[in-house]
């Protein structure tokens, strides 16, 4: 039985793949964003929730807290933006 992984190149094999529009642009402003920067959002995130919290805004706490994930998540978008780029079909092009 075939691996999902070769199956996946078997379905895509000889077929060309690009970033979409919007894609595009959008690496390039992340790429240029520290990797830090995201970090020092989340935990702004966070020391913002426990500020909320000990005020008694307890439904403002939980909003911004919230963000904290988003923002991890949006850090590693840029790592892997910063380490892989645009794909490699749009690479040849550029």
């Amino acid at each position: 039985m075939a691996s999902i992984t070769d199956q996946a190149r078997e379905m895509t094999r000889g077929r060309m793949h690009t970033e979409g529009g919007l894609a595009k642009p959008i690496e390039e402003i992340t790429a240029a964003l520290p990797s830090d920067t995201f970090l020092w959002l989340a935990g702004a995130s966070i020391a913002g929730s426990l500020t909320l919290k000990v005020m008694g805004r307890d439904k403002d706490a939980l909003f911004v807290g919230q963000w904290a994930p988003t923002f991890l998540i949006l850090g590693l978008y840029n790592k892997i933006v910063k380490v892989a780029g645009h794909d490699k079909y749009d690479r040849d092009r550029d």
